[in-house]
Formats: C-alpha cells, sequence, structure tokens
C-alpha cells in the first residue's frame, strides 16, 4: 500500500524540519524539497498536501526565493507558514511590506472565522509563536482574513474556494499552544491524509539493505560515541559483522573518561573499535587560535586527516558509514546553505569526511529519520539507556566551551568542572529531566578571597536548558539547593575557577553553545 505523505517546499527556515517532525509525529510521512523543486517532479510523488515554509527573506527585495503561481492551480490543499505565508499573499497581488511593530516569541492569536477547516475545535483566543518583521498588508479578493493579533491585522487567511490557507505564525513550534492541533487539521481534515508511517519494518529492512549492498566488501565508520554513531554502528554490525570497521578519534577534547567510556560500551555490545590518540596534533594546531569557527575548521580538517590516514590501512573498504540523521540532510544541504543566514558551523564535526574524495560509497541508514525516532530504534535493538538518553556533545568537543585561547590547564579544569555537574544532576536525580548541561569557560578573571588568601582566577558559566528539539530552548529553572551544590564543589574542588554564574537567556535570542 502506498503511503500518504506531504510535501514541504524549503524557503530557508530554521524551523523547516520541524514542521517535517511534527508531521511524522502525526503518522504521516513528509518529503522536504527545495523551494524551487520543479511542479512536474512534485506531481510526480503525489502528495496529499504541500506546505510552503518560512524563511529569513523578504518577498518584495530582488532575488527572494519565489516560486509558480501554477502550484496553486494544482488542486492539492496548501498550508503557507509565516513567510510562505508571504509568498502566496504577493503572487496574488496583495502587499507586503516591512512591519511597524515587529513580533518575536509569543503572542495572542484571535480567530476571526472559525467556520474554517484549519482551525477546526481551536479556542477563539490562543497564544502562538511569531518570528516576522514584513507582515502582510493587505490581500487579493479571492481571500479571506480569518485570524489577526494586536500587531498584526491580517495573521492568517484561506482562500474562499481553494484548500488554500496562511499563517503568519509558526504552528509547528511548541510555544504555539494549538499548533498540533491546527497541524493536524490541516493533514487529516484538509488534505485526507491517512496516518500509516511507522518504525515497525525499519530494521530487518535495514539489515536486508546493508547485507545485500556491502556483500564481501568492507565498511568503515567515524565513530562520535553518540546516539547516532551507536545506533548506526549496530545496525550495520548486524548486518555484515566484523566487515564494520568503527574509527574513534581521540582529539583531547573530550569529557573526562569518555575513551574509557566508548571502549567499555563498544566491548559490551562487540563493536569492533579502533581508539586513535591523536591528543598532540590537535593541541598544537589549536595553540593561539580564538576565532570559534577557525576553531571548528581545524578540528574538522584534522580529523579527516586522522580518519583517512587510519582509513588507508583498512584492505578492501568499499563503503563509508554515517550517523546522518534526517535533520542533519536538511540542514547540510547546499540549498539550505544558500538559502540561510549563517549562524555557526555545523557541530557534528566528527564522522563528516567525503566520501567522494575518499573513493567509497556512502552508507547512511538512519537517514530518513529524526533523533526520538533514532532513540526509538535504539530501544528496539536493546540498547543501553546510557547511550540512548545520554545529552548531546558537540563534535568539536570542549574546544567551543572554552571561550578564547586553548590550553592543556583550560581543558584540564573544564573537565573537572563538568564531571562535578554530571556528579550532581544524577546525585539529584534531574540528568533525565533536562536536555543538556554543561559549563562554559570564561576568558575572564575576577577576585575572590580564599582561606583568607586573595585568588585571581577564571569565572565560569553553568548551562542547563530545556527543549523538545533544539531548535528552540529555555533554561531549566533549577533548585537553588542544586546550584549551590554544583557552585560549591566547583569552586572548592576544581583548581582555577573561582567564580559561578548561570546563564538564564533562551534559544532564541541566544544558541544553546556559547560558541
Amino acid at each position: 500500500m502506498k503511503k500518504d505523505f506531504l510535501c514541504i517546499l524549503d524557503f530557508g527556515s530554521q524551523y523547516s524540519h520541524m514542521i517535517a517532525r511534527r508531521i511524522r509525529n502525526l503518522g504521516v510521512d513528509t518529503l522536504l524539497c527545495d523551494y524551487d523543486t520543479s511542479i512536474s517532479h512534485i506531481l510526480s510523488k503525489k502528495p496529499k498536501g504541500i506546505i510552503l515554509s518560512g524563511g529569513p527573506f523578504s518577498v518584495y527585495e530582488n532575488g527572494s526565493p519565489l516560486i509558480s503561481k501554477k502550484i496553486f492551480q494544482l488542486d492539492i490543499p496548501i498550508l503557507g507558514i509565516c513567510y510562505g505565508m508571504q509568498i502566496i499573499s504577493f503572487l496574488f497581488g496583495g502587499k507586503i511590506e516591512k512591519s511597524k511593530f515587529k513580533e518575536y516569541g509569543k503572542a495572542y492569536f484571535i480567530i476571526d472565522h472559525s467556520n474554517n477547516n484549519l482551525f477546526y475545535g481551536i479556542p477563539k483566543k490562543s497564544i502562538v509563536w511569531m518570528s516576522h518583521f514584513d507582515q502582510v498588508k493587505n490581500i487579493s479578493k479571492k481571500f479571506q482574513i480569518i485570524g489577526h493579533t494586536s500587531s498584526c491585522a491580517i495573521a492568517a487567511f484561506s482562500h474562499i474556494n481553494k484548500e488554500i490557507y496562511a499563517v503568519q505564525f509558526h504552528p509547528e513550534v511548541k510555544n504555539t499552544e494549538f499548533g498540533m492541533s491546527i497541524l493536524k487539521n490541516f493533514v487529516f481534515n484538509i488534505c485526507k491524509c491517512t496516518s500509516n508511517w511507522d518504525l515497525k519494518n525499519f530494521i530487518q529492512n535495514a539489515i536486508d539493505k546493508i547485507k545485500k549492498r556491502v556483500d564481501k566488501g568492507k565498511v568503515i565508520l567515524g565513530f562520535s560515541g553518540g546516539v547516532d554513531s551507536f545506533v548506526t554502528a549496530y545496525i550495520i554490525h548486524k548486518a555484515i559483522g566484523n566487515s564494520l570497521n568503527c574509527i574513534f578519534v581521540d582529539t583531547g577534547l573530550l569529557l573526562k573518561k569518555e575513551k574509557e567510556r566508548i571502549s567499555i560500551l563498544c566491548q559490551k555490545m562487540n563493536l569492533p573499535i579502533k581508539i586513535i590518540d591523536a591528543k598532540n596534533r590537535f593541541l598544537s594546531r589549536l595553540t593561539g587560535v580564538i576565532d570559534p569557527e577557525i576553531k571548528r575548521k581545524i578540528i574538522g580538517e584534522e580529523f579527516l586527516s586522522v580518519f583517512y590516514k587510519e582509513s588507508e590501512k583498512i584492505k578492501n573498504v568499499k563503503f563509508l558509514a554515517q550517523g546522518t540523521i534526517y535533520s542533519d540532510v536538511i540542514e547540510s544541504s547546499s540549498k539550505k546553505e544558500k538559502l540561510s543566514y549563517s549562524i555557526k558551523s555545523h557541530h557534528n564535526v566528527g564522522g563528516l569526511p567525503d566520501p567522494t574524495f575518499m573513493k567509497l560509497k556512502l552508507i547512511e541508514p538512519l537517514k530518513e529519520l529524526f533523533k526520538d525516532e533514532v532513540r526509538k530504534i535504539g530501544q528496539k535493538l536493546g540498547l543501553p539507556e546510557e547511550i540512548l538518553y545520554r545529552h548531546p556533545f558537540p563534535g568539536p568537543g570542549l574546544s567551543i566551551r572554552i571561550i578564547g585561547e586553548i590550553n592543556e590547564k583550560k581543558i584540564s579544569i573544564l573537565k573537572e568542572a563538568e564531571s562535578i555537574l554530571l556528579q550532581e544532576l544524577k546525585n539529584y536525580n534531574i540528568y533525565d529531566s533536562v536536555s543538556q548541561a554543561f559549563i562554559v569557560l570564561l576568558p575572564v578573571k575576577s577576585v575572590g578571597v580564599m582561606g583568607d588568601k586573595r585568588t585571581y582566577e577564571y569565572a565560569a558559566v553553568l548551562r542547563v536548558i530545556n527543549t523538545e528539539d533544539f531548535m528552540t530552548a529555555t533554561f531549566s529553572h533549577l533548585s537553588y539547593d542544586f546550584l549551590e551544590k554544583v557552585s560549591n564543589r566547583i569552586i572548592n574542588e576544581v583548581d582555577g575557577i573561582n567564580r559561578m554564574v548561570y546563564d538564564i537567556t533562551s534559544k532564541p535570542p541566544s544558541t544553546i553553545e556559547w560558541e
């Protein structure tokens, strides 16, 4: 039976993959396409609906991404979100201009016409998440306004005769109170989709495909120690056994005893792994480097160099495996890079070598899955919880948690501080209730007093966040008792830190990591 799915046309929004994930959570598959995908290609896939994503552009500026108006003649339901809404209005002759009152964050949305399929069952007034600096000033007579906010007179509209809808806010973001209900209405009531996306047969299908494709060749995997690489390695190992070769590069920028942890877990799971000690070459290249982007590039270059050298020692290698997941595919697409304003390089440095350069074929068994789906697969495989629910750790490691120049002393200080933080998170039983927790070492020293002596040591930042998808995040509301315990232990036990502060900013406007 052919599965129903929706096509999402991506205009560069940081939330595009969230739309896909939300709909997948409803049990309906999605296909994320570049905004300029041809209409013939879209039709060949036979989607039940089309969603136009947001984006960081103004439709009235030259060179802004647009679509053909013919897409509205396909008799396929369409939902425009944020920039997608503005495109619909613009192509039908409406006026878009810079808003006098910018809206970023929560706003109160008022439904003007409740008798429409998109807002079925939604309260007349609710909280939505806005992120725009342009607004639709007026719309074609073919449309009607169906919602507004206090500073946005046209916050939602619909076509009078066709199943075309548009909203200025982001229903895919958790902060939109009834966002899932709105998406549900579009997917099931308007697009008439059937819920038939599941993971039941994923593992066996993946194993069978890998076994058939690899045959008698060998596979190498740049192993990071995160849940994606563990699940990837485990599936491939089930398919081809010891023809899989995992390579783990110790950059010297790992958490305390991380190398030992990886080694023990791989032994328990019978995964073949080679651990390369490359600390000295990484640290020597990072000496004197302050800029975070240059740090990332250096670490990426060194990783590729080490990985390539080790892979040459293995005979009959024909495939390169990567723990790429769906959000990585979306974030790394060349079109996405052109559309999106650069914030920073991708965090997952260790494990992304170029298969073309290495003359290898690529194996990415998880590339159609989101992080929560990868965890579900890991559960089905019987992986331990310490792998499945471990907090994320950036590819460049502690280098981006040391602001400014890196040296062995700073790395040692940060390792000890992070070790204490993780201990106390588990002691207080809150490790699993927060999404990510870490320490940032600042290039700032402050005066302190210890044992009647003056100290002049580093200030450090405690960062603990809660998030559903890592696209938006809020700081964790931790008890003063916990904060005091962590602060006291770090200052008393870690030589080099005499002041702790707690970061209470959310994402946006901040990022989760500091660099």
